[in-house]
């Protein structure tokens, strides 16, 4: 079991986010990869890990951001565990399966985001461009799915707890 791949894939997301993909952006939005990878985690490890990477990378992502602490961690632990247990009841059979789930996550995370702060006070979110930073992040992290599932695989292995003992 190699408990270093999860926080070098936490690092190299990290990275991405707040260096290559400040430089991607349409209509002044790029992809959420902190979003991505929690929703990632949580198709390929299931909700709980999915909420539990999700809650760390948000808390993350809130170190960045000018809302309140915790608001990112809550809304990517929220849709990381959703995920999980939708994912659950699916039949992974098809490529595209994990592209659209994707969208819909990334889109319902960034609803999430806006209307959570807004109810903690945070009006600057409800912005005419919300739509706008919907669909950016939406398609964005759709294309970018497979490889951070692939990511998210490679992070996650060995890393899941050892159940033979419940026989």
């Amino acid at each position: 079991m190699n408990r270093a791949r999860l926080p070098i894939a936490v690092l190299l997301v990290l990275t991405l986010q707040y260096s290559a993909f400040q430089d991607v952006r349409i209509r002044g939005v790029h992809p959420d990869a902190l979003l991505l990878f929690a929703i990632a985690v949580a198709i390929v490890a299931g909700s709980e890990s999915g909420a539990v990477v999700g809650f760390g990378v948000g808390l993350l992502a809130d170190l960045f951001v000018q809302t309140p602490l915790g608001l990112s961690a809550l809304t990517f632990a929220l849709v990381a565990f959703a995920v999980g247990a939708l994912q659950a009841t699916l039949i992974r059979s098809s490529w595209w399966i994990t592209p659209v789930t994707a969208f819909v996550a990334s889109a319902a995370g960034i609803v999430l985001f806006v209307v959570l702060g807004a109810v903690l006070g945070q009006t600057q979110l409800l912005d005419a461009d919300v739509p706008a930073i919907v669909a950016v992040v939406a398609v964005g992290n759709a294309v970018l799915a497979l490889p951070a599932v692939r990511l998210a695989s490679w992070a996650m292995a060995g890393l899941e707890p050892d159940r033979s003992y419940a026989r």
